[in-house]
C-alpha cells in the first residue's frame, strides 16, 4: 500500500510538471542534490534541494542557483550564482545566510533577500565606479563649449561663478551622487539676496549635469532643473526680486551733465562721452579696438560677438565723437582704444566711479528715484529723447539702440539697419547734448510745493 502511495505521488508531481512546462520544482522528500547528480543534469527543469534552493536548467544549458521564499504572502526568488562557479556547498552557504536576513533575530530586524542583496550590489558598483567629480565634468562641458559662445568673458563667468558658488558645496562630489539637498545647499543662501546671479549658477549647473547625463556618467534625474522640481521649492525668482531698471538722467539735464564732464580731460570722462555720444554699451566701448573703427568713412563697426544680438552693430560717428577718438590716436592707434592709464582695459567700474565722484548736494546726477545715475541708464536717455523730442522713425531709432524690431515680419523685410539714415540721428543727438542751456530749468520737487 505504501509503495503504492509513493507511485501514485510521483506520478501526480511528474504530470503537474509536465503540464507546467516544466517549472514546477521537483520534489525531493528525503534527500538533496549530489554533486554528481548535478553534473550530470542536463534536462530543463527546476530542481528542489531543500528550505528553498532550487537548481535551474534552462532551455539554452545554462544552470544557476535560485533561492525562493515567501514575504507578506508574495512569492519572491532571488538568484545566487551560476552553476558550476557556485558549487553546492557554496549555495547552501548562501542560503543559510539569506534565510537568517529573511528571519531576523533578536537584534536585527527580517529584511527582504533581495532588497538587501540589491543595496550590496548598487554599493558595490559605487565603490567600484571611477571617480568623475562636478568640477571635472564642469571644466569639460566649458571647454566643450568655449568655441561656440561668441564671447570669450562667457567661460569666464561661467567658471568664475561655479567656482566661487557651487565648487565650495559640490565641487568634489562624484558627478553622480549630486542630489536636490546639494543644489538647495548652493542656491538658497543667495537666492533672495543675488536671485539673478542665483538663477544663473542654477542654470549653468544644471546644464553641466546634463552634460554628464548625456555622457553616461549620471542616470538619475537632473536635480538643478526647474519646471516641475526646484519651482516647487524656490521661490519665484520674479516674486522674490523686483526688476530694476538701470536709473537714467532725464534728458532735459543731460546738456549740464556733459558739460561737467568735459571739466575733466581723464580718460575716464572721454570714454564715458563717447559712450553717450555712441548710444552703447559699457563692454563695447571698452573692448573697441581700433582695428573697428573707419575714420575715413566716420563709422564704428561693432563685431558681432559683442552684442546681444549676435549681429554685427554699425554706429555711425558724430563730429564729437571723431574729435575723441582723434586726439586719442595720437597716444596709441593700434590695439585697446580706451586704455586705462597704467595699461590694458580700462576698469568696467571707471565710468560709474567718475559718477558718483562728480554727484554731490549742488549738482546731484540722480534718477528721479533718487539713483545715481549709472552708463547703461544713458541708453534710456537717449531712447527718452529721440522718442519725445525727435520724429525719427521708431524702426531707426531702434536700430540705434542695437535691438532687433520685436516685429519678425517687419525685421524679415529690413536687410540693413541704415546707418547712413542714423548718421543724422547721432549727429542731433551730439548737438543736444552739447548745448548745456536748454536744461536750464529748475527742477521743484511736488512734494516741497505741498509742503
Amino acid at each position: 500500500m505504501l509503495r503504492f502511495r509513493t507511485n501514485a505521488y510521483n506520478l501526480a508531481q511528474g504530470l503537474a510538471q509536465y503540464y507546467s512546462g516544466g517549472d514546477m520544482p521537483k520534489p525531493h522528500p528525503k534527500e538533496k542534490l549530489k554533486d554528481l547528480q548535478l553534473k550530470r543534469l542536463t534536462k530543463p527543469g527546476t530542481y528542489a534541494d531543500g528550505r528553498g534552493l532550487y537548481f535551474n536548467v534552462d532551455p539554452g544549458g545554462s544552470r544557476s542557483w535560485v533561492f525562493r521564499y515567501m514575504l507578506d504572502g508574495r512569492r519572491r526568488k532571488m538568484g545566487l550564482g551560476s552553476y558550476p562557479e557556485v558549487s553546492l556547498a557554496e549555495a547552501r552557504e548562501h542560503l543559510a545566510y539569506w534565510r537568517k536576513i529573511l528571519k531576523g533575530n533578536s537584534t536585527t530586524p527580517p529584511r527582504d533577500p533581495l532588497d538587501l542583496k540589491r543595496e550590496k550590489e548598487a554599493e558595490a558598483r559605487k565603490n567600484k565606479r571611477q571617480l568623475v567629480t562636478f568640477d571635472q565634468v564642469a571644466e569639460k562641458f566649458i571647454n566643450a563649449n568655449r568655441s561656440a559662445w561668441s564671447n570669450p568673458k562667457h567661460a569666464q563667468q561661467w567658471e568664475r561663478t561655479l567656482a566661487q558658488y557651487a565648487s565650495p558645496i559640490i565641487g568634489n562630489r562624484h558627478i553622480a551622487d549630486i542630489d536636490t539637498d546639494d543644489i538647495l545647499q548652493v542656491l538658497e543662501p543667495i537666492w533672495t539676496t543675488k536671485t539673478e546671479t542665483a538663477t544663473r549658477v542654477r542654470g549653468r549647473i544644471e546644464k553641466v549635469i546634463d552634460y554628464a547625463r548625456a555622457r553616461k556618467l549620471r542616470t538619475e534625474e537632473n536635480p538643478a532643473r526647474w519646471r516641475g522640481h526646484l519651482d516647487a521649492l524656490l521661490a519665484k525668482p520674479s516674486k522674490v526680486a523686483r526688476a530694476e531698471n538701470f536709473p537714467s538722467l532725464p534728458y532735459q539735464r543731460i546738456g549740464a551733465f556733459i558739460s561737467a564732464l568735459r571739466e575733466s580731460n581723464s580718460i575716464s570722462a572721454l570714454t564715458l562721452e563717447f559712450l553717450i555720444l555712441t548710444n552703447t554699451r559699457t563692454g563695447d566701448v571698452l573692448e573697441a579696438d581700433w582695428s573697428e573703427i573707419d575714420l575715413n568713412t566716420e563709422l564704428w563697426t561693432i563685431p558681432e560677438y559683442r552684442l546681444k544680438t549676435r549681429k554685427e552693430h554699425i554706429v555711425p560717428l558724430s563730429d564729437r565723437a571723431i574729435e575723441i577718438l582723434t586726439s586719442l590716436e595720437n597716444k596709441n592707434d593700434k590695439g585697446l582704444i580706451f586704455q586705462s592709464p597704467r595699461g590694458g582695459q580700462l576698469s568696467n567700474m571707471a565710468m560709474l566711479k567718475l559718477i558718483k565722484s562728480m554727484d554731490n548736494e549742488k549738482t546731484p546726477w540722480r534718477a528721479p528715484d533718487g539713483r545715481v545715475v549709472t552708463p547703461h541708464g544713458f541708453r534710456t536717455t537717449f531712447r527718452t529723447w529721440a522718442g519725445e523730442c525727435t520724429a525719427y522713425p521708431r524702426d531707426l531709432i531702434e536700430f540705434a539702440m542695437a535691438h532687433q524690431l520685436k516685429d519678425k515680419a517687419e525685421a524679415a523685410y529690413h536687410r540693413s539697419t541704415l546707418p547712413e539714415k542714423r548718421r543724422k540721428l547721432m549727429q542731433d543727438w551730439a548737438n543736444r547734448i552739447g548745448q548745456p542751456e536748454a536744461q536750464q530749468g529748475e527742477v521743484i520737487p511736488i512734494r516741497d510745493v505741498l509742503a
